[in-house]
């Protein structure tokens, strides 16, 4: 099982046991995390696509520990003009131990709050009315596309003359000057 999910704005295909390095994240070392923006979810049999995100999906990890990435160097040259700028930097990660993917649960809490409060005033919720229906709008007729025109011929183009051998050429040049 694996799943696609967004952490600190990057994507990451992760699995269960998976170690991953991440942007830093704010929490401390040993802190226990969850993402619930999960994009894809594929337990072998199904696979599960969100809209942007899988409704109940979640994976759950640890925080290992922060540290630096390697260098990455940044260079910049403009040829021809003598400029030459070279700069680095050291990315902060944080290295994150993926502990399980769930997928499915319980419905938001936000939700389950709103109908709890509504049973406890012994009101019902709030029917939803159907939307009136418009009339169709009236849809222009779709115009038929312009026979397309047959491409213009290129003229041909002239052939050389044929190449006379190097005895008729001279046979010719003693003719002329009689």
């Amino acid at each position: 099982m694996y799943a696609i999910v967004e952490i600190a704005g990057h994507q990451y295909k992760v699995q269960q046991d998976q170690r991953v390095y991440v942007n830093r994240l704010p929490q401390d070392e040993g802190a226990k995390v969850s993402f619930d923006r999960v994009l894809l979810v594929d337990n072998g049999k199904q696979i599960d696509v969100g809209a942007p995100a899988v409704k109940g999906a979640t994976v759950y990890a640890v925080i290992e520990r922060h540290l630096k990435g390697d260098k990455v160097l940044v260079f910049k040259k403009k040829r021809r003009k003598g400029h030459v700028k070279k700069n680095g930097f050291r990315p902060s990660l944080t290295e994150i131990s993926i502990k399980g993917i769930k997928v499915g649960g319980a419905a938001p809490k936000v939700a389950a709050k709103k109908a709890e409060t509504a049973k406890a005033d012994g009101d019902k919720p709030a029917a939803k009315k159907p939307a009136a229906k418009k009339p169709a709008a009236k849809k222009p007729a779709a115009k038929k596309p312009a026979a397309k025109k047959p491409a213009a011929k290129k003229p041909a183009a002239k052939k050389p003359a044929a190449k006379k051998p190097a005895a008729k050429k001279a046979a010719d040049k003693t003719e002329n000057k009689d």
